[in-house]
């Protein structure tokens, strides 16, 4: 069966993975997401006595299960081997695919007459077959995919269906045959199938080992297969006038499209119940092997994580790194625990938690919270992480707040318009003429209208992707040498779709306001600027409110009225930096017999901090 992306020669390195993983476990269920003609899937039947198949493709689904299925048919209840039968006779039938596909009955050159109208006979004789009981479930299906591998023999097509040869090839002039499909010996105790998009399904199938192989062009397979399609549906639906293609709409796959590729990736990861992930894709792909290999280890364990790169040629294992030409990528990494999941802001902003949230994960109250309010939230590392049924997210610099909103939005409709900006503009870094005048044009716009999605494409190639800002209120970041890399295209995905499930409030008042919403069930977390090191952003000279003494003590009192109502908190701050040392909030802490916590974290050029978690529970 001639089909776009056919894994065959995958299935050794796949096995010999499986192996290497210790994954050869018949009580394991292994689920192929996108099966296409089922030879990753027929090749597992020696392995697992549990696979799960999909494809949005009819036709696709069909023949994978008649793979599954051909060691259990033996068309007892029809009395005669249906092969013979087919081979022995002439007979014909003059309906859709003779009238639609031939030049019978039109000017389509798919079929000679002769073969479509064998083919019509075939389909319908199967279809008679199966209304007078006189096949199994698994007979009909496995009957059907003999169709296609018969069909496929004679189609005078280059291998696709979305247009024919306007000249004869010689396989196309060969009188149809009857043909059963190649198949592994091996038998299969339980198949579970479905015909629809994965992400619409992914997260209700229980599964051990997902194994994806999406769509990596713009090739739309429903676009391709549409004549296999109709076959198999037997629907005689409306065609197209020129092509004869049935309505592909439905069929159409966001998986090869720019950045919906992306988006639905970290989609399915993310959600799958499986433990283990494999994934096959092709360095021409829309996904970069670096994109791929940053969502992996963020929903993975990285010490498990193993990229393979098989050439197209030769298909010998090497090392990704250094490989050139066409390449084939097999990817696998183990899954983690949901909570372990650690998601990162995609704005590198100064006094992150991204590298603490494990830490503060583990400090968390026993006493399960229903809210929680991250009263200074900056880059939104701590509280897009933490379980909650409500997250209040606040920020007293509008700009920042509205930037960390603005990511809850369409993700593709975000990415398209950074992907417009930068393009119109040339930004690349230290292209400082594109980056200042997109610059100038985000400040000469009114305040209310300024739009957060602009702003992030200048901290994307601004210095160090910095959020800096004059008394006016203009966006004053010089131009930087980084860009909107893939690592960060990972990030900026993770983070969004985080956002959109997650219940989040926003607001960008003063933490001293947030007193309102604390509730006895309320976790407030708090991790303000720190008087000892002051930055751009609480300096009190870029037209926001700084950070003094004056507001250290108010934000002790914040946190005892917290205490007072019988709620929790936790507060993040730097007790000590070098010689200085923060006696007034260590003696807050230790006078109200509020826990100080020690937090051992590298701190790189910041290794003279003394960091730690205060809080009252």
């Amino acid at each position: 069966m001639r089909y776009l992306g056919s894994k065959e020669s995958l299935v050794t390195p796949i096995l010999q993975l499986l192996e290497e993983k210790n994954l050869h476990r018949r009580e394991l269920v292994f689920f192929d997401a996108f099966c296409g003609m089922g030879a990753v899937a027929d090749a597992m039947k020696s392995s697992y006595d549990h696979i799960i198949v999909n494809d949005s493709l009819k036709c696709a689904e069909t023949f994978t299960l008649g793979k599954l299925y051909s060691n259990e048919c033996n068309f007892e209840l029809l009395g005669f081997d249906p092969f013979d039968f087919f081979n022995s006779n002439s007979e014909i039938r003059h309906d859709f695919i003779f009238q639609n596909y031939s030049l019978g009955g039109s000017n389509r050159m798919y079929f000679t007459a002769e073969n479509a109208e064998r083919i019509d006979y075939f389909r319908n004789q199967i279809e008679d077959w199966k209304q007078q009981n006189l096949l199994t479930d698994k007979e009909y299906i496995y009957l059907l995919a003999c169709l296609l591998e018969s069909v496929s023999d004679v189609s005078n097509t280059a291998g696709v269906y979305g247009a024919f040869l306007k000249k004869w090839d010689n396989r196309a002039l060969k009188k149809i045959t009857f043909n059963r499909i190649d198949s592994t010996k091996d038998r299969i105790r339980q198949v579970e199938y479905y015909n629809d998009k994965i992400e619409n399904i992914v997260a209700n199938v229980k599964c051990d080992i997902l194994y994806l192989d999406p769509p990596y062009t713009q090739n739309q397979y429903g676009t391709q297969y549409h004549l296999l399609e109709t076959l198999i549906l037997n629907d005689n639906p409306s065609i197209s006038k020129v092509t004869g293609s049935r309505p592909t709409g439905p069929m159409r796959s966001d998986w090869s499209k720019m950045y919906h590729a992306h988006i639905l990736f970290d989609k399915i990861v993310a959600e799958t119940s499986a433990s283990h992930i494999i994934l096959s894709y092709n360095n021409d792909g829309f996904m970069s092997k670096e994109f791929i290999e940053s969502t992996l280890k963020r929903y993975g364990f990285e010490n498990t994580y193993k990229c393979m790169s098989i050439d197209y040629k030769k298909y010998n294992n090497t090392k990704c790194q250094g490989a050139t030409g066409h390449q084939e990528y097999l990817f696998y990494i183990e899954k983690k625990p949901k909570f372990d999941v650690v998601v990162e802001s995609p704005l590198n902003y100064t006094g992150s938690k991204s590298k603490m949230v494990e830490i503060i994960k583990c400090h968390l109250p026993e006493i399960p919270f229903k809210t929680l309010v991250d009263a200074f939230g900056g880059g939104f590392n701590v509280g897009i992480n933490i379980p909650s049924q409500t997250t209040i997210y606040n920020d007293i610099n509008p700009f920042v707040e509205g930037l960390i909103k603005s990511f809850s939005t369409d993700v593709y409709a975000y990415l398209m318009y950074v992907s417009k900006l930068i393009n119109k503009y040339k930004l690349s870094p230290n292209n400082k003429e594109g980056y200042l005048a997109l610059r100038k044009k985000y400040n000469e716009t009114p305040l209310e209208k300024r739009d957060p999605r602009m702003l992030y494409t200048l901290v994307l190639y601004g210095f160090q992707q910095q959020i800096r800002f004059n008394k006016s209120y203009d966006f004053n970041n010089p131009v930087g040498s980084r860009w909107f890399n893939e690592c960060l295209l990972s990030k900026f995905i993770t983070f969004a779709r985080y956002s959109k499930i997650k219940n989040i409030e926003y607001c960008n008042v003063s933490f001293e306001q947030l007193i309102e919403r604390v509730t006895p069930d309320t976790l407030v977390y708090a991790d303000p600027p720190y008087r000892s090191t002051l930055g751009v952003y609480n300096d009190g000279k870029r037209g926001f409110e700084g950070w003094t003494v004056r507001h250290e003590r108010k934000l002790c009192l914040f946190l005892d009225k917290i205490h007072e109502r019988g709620s929790n908190f936790m507060l993040s701050y730097v007790l000590q930096v070098g010689d200085f040392y923060n006696k007034d909030v260590a003696d807050w802490a230790k006078r109200n017999h509020y826990n100080i916590i020690d937090v051992e974290l590298p701190q790189g050029r910041y290794n003279d901090r003394k960091e730690v978690l205060i809080t009252n529970y």
